[in-house]
């Protein structure tokens, strides 16, 4: 052994900006979601064990996991000038020791094993076994650490605890600290809250049905509110399933979990708590849109877990779950909503599933699959046709539509239906030749409403149904 005192890392949240056993949690719900949730129930008390099986279960990209800058670059500084750099971890000793190799560092690492879990107590001991008292630096970033910082010759801690970096001066240790942690506005963009647009989607039965009073208005709002929240759990859910896809990905290895940004922990309750408080707003309004709401959530999961994995059925997914909106925006106002409506937004929402695929697909970088999806760029002119038919099969319904006797009760004068035909065409056309070209938001319902030329379209469309439905002349007499 080097006579320079070696350094010594904590893994979890100090080298890594990420947790181990959540990184496999997670990852394993994606890869086997029943073996995943057996595990956990089983090992629940017993860590060491819990460890061991969820690194079993399914292999993770520990190369791709966030690292500390600061705290890789003192690894290296070190490294250069001849000190041995090791890792002790309360983290499984497979993955601690596929860190070491990767960043290569030491081989003599400390881990937990499936009969004790190193942490605190346990790990101090094991390193002043090895090293001797004040015989290594030790970096950490949790209170738990204080019994080996109390061990340790310097006191490098990762994150801001001044109570305990007091006492440690106060014992004569050496503390340096580094920045750590994590900011509300990082949390604010794991929810997403700019994908909050596509629950106007709520307001469709609304307007259809031509009701814009209060009494139905403000309980849609609220409906709006509960989605949001609804939708935002998902969001999380979602990025934590997607943490290796997102980091070989361009854009979203910048996600706030995948950068490590946001911890694994803090999104689990954040997650959690939007979901409780969607369905405890949507259970104040009424029960149908509670089990909508509840019904939502559930499509969400499964796609989230499975189906966005599987060619067309994840299509058909996104098209299903934009779906749900307009059926939640009828419960929570209470009005009808005809299958004629449904029929027709099912195709406008296939086309829009396709134009998404298709923007991530002229966007990548390579020929290969996406992370995480069933399509490459073999699939575009397959996208781009069943586009076509949900074009051309919406405009379809919706002429078939104007002959009905409910679109004659509804709108009088039903030929200016028949003009606001072309404009809903070259609306959905226009969507699909942005996606084909990559110029558009990941979402196509967020690109929609922020893209002034489709606004001005849709406006302009609304309008002449308005003007169908006789309701300017109410409204203003004209």
């Amino acid at each position: 052994m080097s006579q320079i005192k070696p350094l010594v890392l904590d893994v979890d949240g100090t080298f890594l900006k990420t947790d181990l056993l959540l990184e496999t949690f997670w990852a394993g719900l994606g890869h086997d979601p029943l073996a995943t949730l057996a595990a956990s129930v089983t090992h629940f008390r017993h860590p060491e064990k819990l460890k061991a099986a969820l690194a079993r279960i399914t292999p993770v990209r520990t190369d791709l996991m966030p690292v500390h800058p600061d705290i890789s670059k003192l690894a290296d500084q070190s490294k250069a000038a001849g000190r041995e750099v090791v890792l002790a971890s309360a983290s499984n000793e497979g993955l601690v020791r596929q860190i070491a190799d990767e960043h290569g560092f030491s081989p003599r690492i400390f881990a937990s094993t499936e009969v004790v879990n190193l942490k605190g107590q346990a790990k101090a001991e094991a390193l002043v076994e090895a090293f001797g008292k004040d015989g290594f630096d030790y970096a950490g970033n949790a209170p738990v650490d204080a019994k080996v910082w109390s061990e340790a010759e310097n006191v490098l801690m990762v994150g801001a605890q001044p109570s305990l970096a007091a006492r440690l001066a106060r014992a004569g240790k050496n503390v340096t600290t580094y920045p750590g942690g994590w900011a509300w506005r990082d949390v604010i963009r794991a929810i997403r809250p700019h994908q909050w647009v596509k629950n106007v989607l709520l307001l469709l039965p609304m307007l259809a049905a031509h009701d814009f009073t209060l009494a139905t208005l403000l309980p849609v709002l609220m409906g709006i509110v509960a989605f949001s929240a609804a939708a935002s759990s998902i969001y999380v859910v979602n990025d934590l399933l997607d943490l290796e896809a997102d980091r070989l990905h361009p854009t979203k290895s910048r996600r706030p979990f995948a950068s490590g940004a946001v911890p694994i922990g803090v999104g689990m309750v954040i997650g959690v708590g939007l979901g409780l408080s969607a369905l405890l707003l949507a259970a104040s309004l009424n029960w149908a849109f509670l089990g909508v709401i509840a019904l939502y959530i559930v499509l969400s999961l499964a796609y989230s877990l499975k189906l966005k994995r599987m060619r067309w059925v994840d299509i058909v997914m996104l098209a299903s779950l934009y779906t749900v909106r307009v059926v939640a925006g009828a419960a929570a106002g209470e009005v009808a909503i005809t299958q004629s409506m449904l029929v027709f937004v099912f195709p406008v929402f296939i086309t829009l599933g396709c134009v998404k695929r298709l923007t991530e697909l002229a966007r990548a970088k390579n020929d290969e699959r996406l992370p995480g999806r069933g399509y490459g760029r073999a699939d575009r002119p397959d996208l781009l046709n069943v586009a076509g038919v949900g074009v051309v099969g919406a405009l379809l319904i919706f002429f078939i539509y104007t002959l009905t006797p409910q679109a004659q009760a509804l709108y009088p004068d039903r030929w200016l239906l028949w003009c606001a035909i072309p404009f809903l065409a070259q609306w959905l056309i226009r969507m699909v030749r942005i996606g084909w070209q990559g110029k558009m938001d990941y979402d196509p319902i967020v690109f929609a409403m922020r893209d002034k030329v489709g606004l001005g379209v849709m406006f302009f469309t609304m309008s002449l149904l308005f003007w169908a439905a006789g309701l300017w002349a109410e409204w203003f007499g004209a």
